[in-house]
């Protein structure tokens, strides 16, 4: 995939919800965002044709995990506070790129007609259980 920021930015404008830190990224990091997104998504899914839209949606993914605050939980803290102003706990630690991929893009990559025998993924379904 040729990197496009500009049609990066105008996708994740308006089908992302949570956008600051896709659009507080300079050019370098919205980059380097999208390569490690497209890359991320092409090892996963080799088999597959891999939409535009699916690497927008991870890159913005990508740049919320890796956020200055987020990037700590990914190198392993799991807290910190600054004296007197604010502390932070994190419920989770690193995670796999592959394990950060938004549901929104595995559903892209499925829905795209190229990828016709590749499963659609199971929909979510509320049931009682009994334990």
């Amino acid at each position: 995939m040729e990197v496009n920021i500009t049609e990066a930015d105008a996708y994740i404008a308006q089908w992302v919800i949570v956008t600051e830190d896709w659009t507080d990224a300079d050019e370098a990091s919205k980059t380097r965002l999208l390569n490690v997104a497209s890359r991320t998504l092409s090892r996963k899914y080799a088999k597959y044709t891999i939409p535009d839209a699916a690497v927008y949606e991870t890159a913005a993914a990508f740049a919320t995990v890796f956020n200055d605050t987020n990037k700590l939980a990914q190198q392993g803290v799991q807290s910190f506070s600054l004296s007197g102003v604010a502390s932070f706990a994190f419920r989770e630690g690193a995670k796999e790129l592959t394990d950060l991929i938004p549901p929104t893009a595995i559903d892209l990559i499925a829905d795209d007609p190229a990828n016709e025998e590749l499963p659609k993924p199971a929909k979510r379904r509320v049931t009682w259980t009994v334990m």
